[in-house]
């Protein structure tokens, strides 16, 4: 069920003129962020994208309407958010660190944690060795990864992004853009949603899934479209142009009606990194299948297995738990039953049975699936080893979420998803098993 984050009822604002008249900027928007999503606000210039933004962060008072932010009216700043502002807007007589740790400040966070968190911030966006630097002394880019950093640092439910790539040079925004999406995708974005506003059509349908698209003079909704693609969005794929093309006949027929589409459900939170895997290796899985297959019963009692294997009782539930997990096996009342798959996969050769283990892994191993997409949706399919140790570390002990780790690129191996260079301390997809 979609858990809405952000509810606008019937919107309008207008801005007083000086003859006493009313300047209508927004009229009756009603519109919903739900938790899991990306949404994109799109418009031309006149449809109110950033005041609506400023609406919902509590910064501007409606003319009328409602708006509500985990269920409670915003009638102030709004805590649950946080902003990129196209303008970088950073304090230029502070630093790198002292600019993130702003907002953790003003929540009275004491030093010694808003240094921590400010750390692992400017770390997640590729700043580090940038601490004492100043404004002056960066780009534009990394200026507005300072002001990245800044938002996310208080890890806000929703995450405000306007405009944040427009001033930017085109190969800075874009190798922004993606990183924005990697990190999202890969089911550790410190918000639960974000609301992006542009004005850049393959942009929105790049990092959206919900697209929003507003009309000018006043700003009303039009309508909106979902974004009907697995992530990560692959900008070659001929239904992103197809989407693509859509928008702009849209954009270019500014009275035309949109037709209706199907409301979509917010796609769950991802999940990737919180689905532990059990820790035994894929070899150990597959002998185990084996031995249970030649076998020829219909059913293995748990008790006499351990005992034929010598190993304890609580050493073969784990093995049990990746089996089940993958859904080669079943455990019912202390019996193990290979599923249909399961015994498919005992029986075929080596490399059928290692094609059988890739599609179950990429099917019921979310963590997996999830490092696997980080790494297709870069352009040299290759990811430092610390960085997804660090995202598990979010969600286990330190020592777990190396074995964590560590099985995951077992499995991975086995099956062919990518591979793991020990010696450069990264992870690839190699070339040649990249399908395109």
């Amino acid at each position: 069920m979609t858990q809405p984050l952000i509810e606008l009822h019937d919107i309008n604002k207008s801005f007083p003129l000086p003859d006493g008249g009313q300047f209508q900027v927004l009229h009756g928007i009603s519109l919903t962020v739900n938790k899991g999503e990306v949404v994109a606000l799109l418009g031309r210039s006149g449809s109110g994208k950033s005041t609506l933004l400023r609406i919902m962060a509590g910064l501007l008072p409606p003319s009328s309407g409602t708006c509500e932010s985990s269920a409670r009216p915003v009638t102030g700043g709004n805590p649950d958010v946080a902003m990129v502002f196209q303008s970088f807007a950073l304090l230029p007589w502070l630093t790198v660190i002292e600019n993130v740790m702003l907002g953790l400040e003003a929540q009275g966070v004491k030093r010694v944690e808003r240094t921590k968190r400010a750390l692992k911030a400017i770390d997640r966006v590729g700043l580090d060795g940038f601490e004492s630097a100043y404004p002056k002394e960066l780009s534009g880019g990394m200026k507005q990864r300072v002001g990245f950093a800044r938002a996310t640092v208080i890890e806000p439910k929703v995450l405000f992004l306007d405009e944040p790539f427009s001033a930017l040079d085109v190969l800075t925004a874009e190798n922004l853009r993606g990183e924005i999406d990697e990190l999202w995708n890969s089911g550790s974005f410190p918000s639960e949603a974000i609301l992006i506003v542009t004005h850049n059509i393959e942009e929105a349908v790049f990092l959206a899934d919900r697209i929003v698209i507003l009309g000018s003079n006043p700003g009303v909704v039009r309508g909106e479209l979902v974004v009907d693609l697995p992530r990560p969005h692959d900008r070659t794929s001929a239904r992103f142009q197809e989407l693509v093309d859509r928008i702009y006949s849209i954009m270019t027929h500014p009275t035309a009606a949109i037709a209706p589409t199907t409301a979509a459900a917010a796609p769950a939170t991802p999940v990737g990194y919180k689905v532990r895997l059990p820790n035994v290796h894929a070899e150990t899985i597959s002998g185990l299948l084996e031995l249970l297959s030649e076998q020829g019963d219909d059913e293995h009692e748990v008790a006499e297995v351990s005992e034929r294997l010598g190993v304890t009782t609580d050493a073969l539930l784990t093995l049990l738990d990746a089996c089940t997990m993958l859904g080669f096996a079943t455990v019912d009342h202390g019996s193990i039953t290979l599923t249909p798959i399961g015994k498919q996969f005992a029986d075929a050769t080596i490399e059928h049975s290692k094609e059988i283990f890739r599609n179950q892994v990429l099917a019921h191993a979310p963590m997996i699936a999830a490092m696997r997409g980080v790494l297709m949706s870069k352009s040299d399919h290759t990811m430092y080893f610390d960085f997804f140790l660090d995202l598990l570390e979010e969600q286990y002990p330190v020592d777990e979420a190396r074995m964590q780790l560590l099985t995951a690129i077992d499995w991975a191996r086995y099956s062919e998803l990518f591979e793991y260079d020990a010696s450069a301390s990264r992870l690839y997809v190699p070339q040649d098993e990249i399908v395109v």
